[in-house]
């Protein structure tokens, strides 16, 4: 009789569609550096941004931009590989995903930013990372009240309100002697053209690194106009460790409470990318125990990355999107992604090359990005029905959340943590709004009886 064991060593190789098991490395690399292009200029942004609002030094710049390198491998191999499987509960949701520095914080951390510093975001976003933690444990009981017209209002004004942002920086920057400047705005709408352009009428890898080649082409165009400072460079190492603590760690009330509650909603959030991933690729729902898993993971991987010195990180849709769509779901080639991030961290020359990018070719490049984080909240929010109920839920919770932000001056009778919770950011109260709302207005069949 024929025997189906094989001897040790002589296992055929996995597919690269198949969830477990080890493809052959010269397939899985190109898919690899498919992910890494997709998701690496979104991944360092954010610190690029935080950096320039602290008025940190071209040293502890780096320093960030490396710990979000590195943070970003470490947390998603631990989302791809659980270290804990008991019974019905796994660490990690074990599915073909890619976490990175989230945008979706950026706001927040702004305003964290402008009247203290980094070491305070990290205090904050460690208790919001216990949020997150308890949230993945309550996830069945808590997940009524985050239905898509609220996910979707939170999502739709961190959009909006990150539009100042990138519209600042096509300008060149507010620290920038030449704010404002024609040079600025034509590397801008230059690198804006360049992404456009790919994202509408290229294919293939063209169509998906459509930022990072607008990126490299803006800063091609911007070194033509003198705009590009490599000095920083030189004087970075060729390889260094992450610094753990470099920032510190300060636990400030009211940015804990401010960044507490986003980690509550993007831990609701990655509900839709958990199920975006299964249901796309893999033709069914996520297990509870991935989803309970993943947003657990979440947390504690966000609790170590703030001791690591990175910002906080999230499921990146755009990754999911290249999953789907491809249906290459192996998670050693989403793992080998993540290792090639690992390594970028170990070297500051790399990450100093990053800081010399203009912030006119940046902000270019990324109000694209802005744009759409704000449709997909749109798209979030019309799936439910647009009827009187949900349109005031949307309606009242962003015109409170983006008015009392732009009207700081409001709150000025308040107390410093008041402002500092509901008037730095207005996804704060855009998120409690739309929660209390759909709370408390009656839907619309209680509203004929």
């Amino acid at each position: 009789m024929k025997s189906n064991h094989q001897p040790s060593g002589s296992k055929s190789r996995a597919s690269v569609f198949e969830l477990g098991g080890v493809p052959a490395f010269s397939q899985a690399l190109p898919l690899a550096l498919q992910h890494v292009v997709a998701m690496i200029v979104g991944c360092v942004t954010p610190s690029i941004i935080i950096a320039g609002v602290a008025g940190i030094s071209d040293a502890d710049r780096v320093i960030l931009i490396q710990a979000a390198l590195f943070c970003s491998a470490i947390s998603t191999l631990l989302q791809l590989f659980p270290i804990v499987r008991i019974k019905n509960f796994q660490l990690g949701s074990s599915l073909p995903v890619i976490m990175g520095i989230s945008f979706a914080y950026v706001p927040s951390m702004q305003a964290i930013a402008e009247v203290a510093d980094i070491g305070t975001i990290l205090g904050a976003q460690i208790v919001g990372g216990i949020v997150a933690i308890l949230v993945g444990f309550g996830i069945r009981k808590i997940r009524i009240l985050f239905p898509p017209i609220v996910t979707g209002t939170v999502v739709f004004t961190i959009g909006l309100s990150l539009y100042p942002t990138a519209v600042n920086y096509m300008a060149g920057g507010t620290s920038n002697p030449d704010y404002g400047s024609w040079k600025n705005w034509l590397a801008a709408f230059f690198t804006l053209a360049v992404v456009i352009g790919l994202n509408h009428f290229a294919r293939g890898f063209l169509k998906l690194a459509s930022i990072l080649v607008g990126i490299i082409a803006g800063y091609i165009f911007a070194a033509c106009l003198g705009l590009v400072d490599l000095s920083g460079i030189q004087s970075a190492g060729l390889f260094q460790v992450p610094q753990p603590l470099h920032f510190g760690i300060t636990f400030e009330p009211s940015s804990c409470v401010a960044i507490a509650i986003l980690f509550a909603v993007n831990s609701i959030q990655a509900i839709g990318d958990f199920s975006a991933t299964t249901v796309g690729s893999m033709n069914r729902d996520p297990e509870d125990k991935e989803l309970q898993g993943g947003i657990v993971m979440y947390g504690l991987s966000n609790i170590l990355d703030a001791f690591l010195g990175g910002l906080p990180t999230a499921t990146y849709s755009q990754n999911v999107g290249i999953v789907t769509t491809t249906k290459v779901i192996n998670r050693c080639v989403l793992g080998l992604a993540a290792v090639i991030l690992l390594i970028a961290g170990f070297v500051p020359k790399f990450s100093a090359l990053l800081t010399t990018i203009p912030q006119c070719v940046l902000g270019g490049a990324t109000i694209s990005v802005f744009a759409s984080i704000a449709m997909t909240g749109i798209k979030l929010i019309f799936r439910q029905e647009m009827n009187y109920r949900n349109t005031s839920i949307v309606g009242l919770s962003v015109a409170l959340g983006m008015g009392v932000s732009q009207a700081q001056a409001s709150l000025a009778q308040f107390p410093e943590w008041a402002t500092m919770i509901f008037g730095r950011s207005p996804v704060v109260i855009a998120t409690i709004m739309a929660i209390l709302l759909n709370l408390i207005l009656p839907g619309e069949k209680a509203q004929e009886k």
